[in-house]
């Protein structure tokens, strides 16, 4: 969930689709399939070298999750969660059961938020979902591999204690949750979320990744590290300068 909303840039040129579309050439490809009423963006990482893939971020709908997975034509390894919101992780354990495949993430600091799956569900009117335990919590400095692929790990607190992102180095393209929006950042009034905190994580921890990396948020368009600094409102350098 974010601040405010935003409207999008093409990140075809990227690899990244929107909607659901067969992507485009690199060594590891994805592919967004927007889930839920809050139109989620779940990611399908895919492996080029070995056709395997991760999911990130399951929220729901899981028989369309399953239908982009044979259309890709991928065998799924791995689930992966930026963090612990309904909409990001509330299908995690299905696919987790339906594919006999591990989840890994978020940071053990968003336990509370999954282990308050079926309230949460239920008071928005989402489908029950069981909370659960994920085979591997993840630290800031870890990586996470799926395939031939590996992704780096970021700690990135603020819009909840526990979020992480996933950064691929060579494809230079960020997985971030509900960190960072095109032209907006996550909402910090949850449950031990904190604004300063989130900012601090962008600037220090996502900025030097580059400008070129092109990042995949929880929701809305795709955009760059180095647009975003130049106009995001709520973090662009001339904020700081």
């Amino acid at each position: 969930m974010r601040q405010s909303g935003a409207s999008g840039k093409d990140a075809r040129e990227r690899g990244i689709l929107s909607g659901f579309h067969p992507p485009v050439f690199f060594v590891m490809k994805c592919a967004i399939v927007p889930v839920t009423p809050y139109q989620q963006n779940c990611s399908i990482l895919v492996c080029e070298q070995t056709r395997r893939a991760a999911l990130v971020d399951p929220g729901g709908e899981v028989p369309r999750l399953c239908d982009a997975l044979k259309q890709l034509d991928v065998t799924l390894e791995k689930v992966f969660l930026t963090h612990g919101h309904m909409d990001h992780c509330a299908a995690a354990d299905v696919v987790r059961k339906e594919f006999g495949v591990p989840i890994e993430g978020p940071h053990i600091d968003d336990k509370f938020w999954i282990d308050q799956l079926p309230e949460s569900c239920r008071r928005v009117g989402f489908p029950h979902a069981d909370s659960f335990e994920p085979d591997r919590w993840l630290s800031d400095g870890e990586t996470v591999a799926f395939g031939a692929q590996t992704l780096e790990v970021l700690h990135c607190p603020g819009h909840t204690p526990g979020h992480v992102v996933f950064f691929h180095r060579g494809v230079r393209l960020a997985l971030v949750g509900d960190v960072l929006f095109q032209g907006s950042i996550g909402r910090t009034d949850f449950p031990r979320g904190d604004y300063d905190t989130l900012v601090d994580a962008i600037r220090n921890k996502l900025w030097p990744l580059g400008d070129d990396v092109t990042f995949v948020p929880g929701h809305g368009p795709a955009s760059t590290f180095g647009d975003e600094r130049k106009s995001n409102p709520f973090v662009a350098d001339k904020r700081f300068a």
